[in-house]
Order: C-alpha cells, then structure tokens, then sequence
C-alpha cells in the first residue's frame, strides 16, 4: 500500500512539473531590451559647450541608429487569405465475356439454367470533393523597441516586448525584425509593413487566457492520436 501510494505520488509531481512547464512565460528573456555600448568615462570638462565623449553632435537626429536606441513600431498588421477546391471525377467500364469456341463450336456450361461461361462485368466509379477555407487577422497598435545590432550594411535588427496587467490577467506582445534606417521618420516611428523578417506575438496569460484554453484530455481527443 505504502508503495503504491509513493508511485502515485511521483505521477502526480511529474504530472504537475509537465503542466507548469506549459505555462507560458510573460517577458521571455530573448526580447530584453539592449543598452548602449559602454564607452570610455569622457575627459574632463575645459569649460566648452559641447563635451566630448558624450556623444552629443550638433547636426544630428534623434532617429534611431545605434545598440540601445529606441525606436516606435506602428502595428498595421492585416492579413485575409481564402482558399477552395473542388473535384469531380466518374468513369464507366463494361467488359463482356462470352462463351469459348471450343473445337469450332460454342462451349457452355449451363447450371441453374444459366451459362457460366458466358459473363459481363460493368464498372461505375464516381467522386466528388470540395473544401473552403479563410482565414483573417488583423493587429493594431504600436510598441516601442530596442536596437539590439546595427549590421554592416547600416541596417537596424531591433527587438522588444511589452507587458500590461489587466484585471486578474497579463496580456503580452513581443516583436523582432530588421529595418532600414531610411525608413524610420523624424518622429524615430516605422509601420511593421515596414519591417523585413518581422516576428509579432501577441498572447496573455491569466484567468481569461486559462478559461479559454481545452484541457489536456479534451486536447487529446481531438489529436490525431485519437483513432476514432
């Protein structure tokens, strides 16, 4: 009994560490934000107005172009696809067999009043397919990144995330990508069409996102693992 009792014990733990490593996780690590290059400390102070090595110049923008910049991402995602089919085949086939000529005469082979040597065989084959599918999403808003490497050819891979607490619950949005330097506007804002090797995810975590969600057997069930 004692044993039995410890093996199910063991089920369940492992049962519960399973499920709390599905849980999703709010900030992922891979989206933190990146800081500026540390520099050497700037020389002392001679009493101008412009200090070096504070990276200040007169003639520049504020648009993003170096590790730690910020940069606005305006989400205008809108995607809609569809997509149908339809087939239809049939074919007809009649083979006759009639009796052998047997030593110039017509052999037969009469049972029940029938010839069995003398036979037909009529094929009818007919299939019908059609299928439909669509899908639309649509994602507004913006989020504000980190430049996280400038690439040699000048171009920005930039990353962020951003989190906001609702009532019981946490809904998230990450976003990566590359972007021309060219495209972002003096207000340092791009639209995400703008964004080469764009990566958006946008999910919650919480009550709401629980209730929403199928439990592992119904999953199950509705697996391809289910033979029926």
């Amino acid at each position: 009994m004692i044993e039995n009792r410890f093996i199910i014990g063991v089920v369940l733990a492992t049962l519960l560490s399973g499920c709390g490593g599905l849980q999703k996780q709010v900030k992922d690590p891979h989206y933190a934000p990146s800081y500026p290059i540390v520099s050497a400390p700037p020389k002392a102070s001679s009493g101008a107005i412009y200090r070096d090595g504070y990276g200040m110049t007169l003639f520049e923008d504020s648009k993003a172009h170096r590790v730690g910049d910020l940069l606005t991402i305006q989400l205008v995602e809108s995607t809609n696809a569809s997509k149908s089919a339809s087939t239809s085949t049939a074919k007809d086939s009649s083979i006759d067999m009639p009796s052998p000529t047997l030593l110039g005469g017509s052999g037969s082979f009469i049972y029940r009043g029938n010839d069995m040597l003398n036979n037909s065989v009529d094929f009818e084959r007919d299939f019908e397919g059609d299928g439909n599918s669509s899908q639309s999403n649509s994602l507004s808003g913006s989020i504000t990144v980190t430049v996280a490497e400038v690439l040699p050819n000048g171009n920005l891979v930039v990353k962020g995330q951003k989190v906001v607490s609702i009532n019981q619950g946490d809904e998230y949005i990450r976003f990566a990508g590359i972007v021309r330097p060219i495209d972002i506007s003096p207000q340092n804002t791009l639209r995400s069409t703008q964004v080469a090797n764009a990566h958006i995810t946008y999910g919650g975590k919480g009550v709401i996102d629980d209730a929403n969600q199928k439990g592992w057997l119904a999953r199950f069930f509705d697996s391809g693992y289910m033979p029926f």
